[in-house]
C-alpha cells in the first residue's frame, strides 16, 4: 500500500513541476516541434510548391520510385498512400496531389542511412494523380499514379 501511495505522490510532483513549467514559459511547444515550411504548404501551384519546399521544380522520373495507392478510393478525406524509393542515399519524400486546392500533402526527411520509405493517409478532393517526388544525393526524381475518388475529401 506504501509503495502506491509513494507512486501517486511522485507522479502528482512531477505533473504539478511540469504544469508550473510550462505556465512560466520554461517549455514552450513550439520550440520543441520541427519547422512547418508554411510558404511551401500554402503555395496553390505544385510547380510553386515543390520550388519553394526543395529549391527546383526539375524532376527526372524513375523506375526505382514505387507508389501504393487505391486505384478507386470511395472517401477522399482517407487515402492510404506509401511511397519507396529504392535508391541510395534518399534524403527526402514528398507526396503531393495537383487537384487538391494546396497541392502539397506531405513532406518527410529523412536521416543519413534511413530506408526510402514514407506511409501516410492524405486527402483529395477529385481524382487525379498521386505524385511522389524524391530527393537522393541532391538530385529529384518522380513518379505518379493515378486515384479515383468518388467523394471528395477537401471539401467537396
Amino acid at each position: 500500500m506504501n509503495e502506491l501511495r509513494r507512486l501517486i505522490i511522485k507522479g502528482s510532483v512531477a505533473a504539478g513541476t511540469l504544469g508550473v513549467a510550462v505556465g512560466a514559459g520554461l517549455l514552450v511547444p513550439g520550440r520543441v516541434l520541427a519547422a512547418w515550411p508554411d510558404k511551401a504548404f500554402g503555395q496553390k501551384k505544385m510547380e510553386d510548391a515543390l520550388s519553394t519546399l526543395l529549391g527546383s521544380g526539375e524532376m527526372t522520373e524513375s523506375a526505382e520510385i514505387s507508389i501504393k495507392a487505391p486505384e478507386i478510393a470511395e472517401n477522399g478525406a482517407v487515402v492510404p498512400v506509401t511511397v519507396t524509393a529504392a535508391m541510395a542515399g534518399v534524403e527526402s519524400i514528398t507526396i503531393a496531389a495537383p487537384n487538391n486546392p494546396a497541392p502539397l500533402v506531405a513532406s518527410f526527411d529523412l536521416a543519413d542511412g534511413a530506408h526510402g520509405y514514407a506511409s501516410t493517409r492524405i486527402k483529395m478532393g477529385k481524382s487525379g494523380d498521386v505524385i511522389a517526388v524524391v530527393k537522393a544525393d541532391g538530385k529529384l526524381y518522380t513518379a505518379k499514379k493515378g486515384v479515383k475518388v468518388t467523394i471528395g475529401g477537401c471539401g467537396g
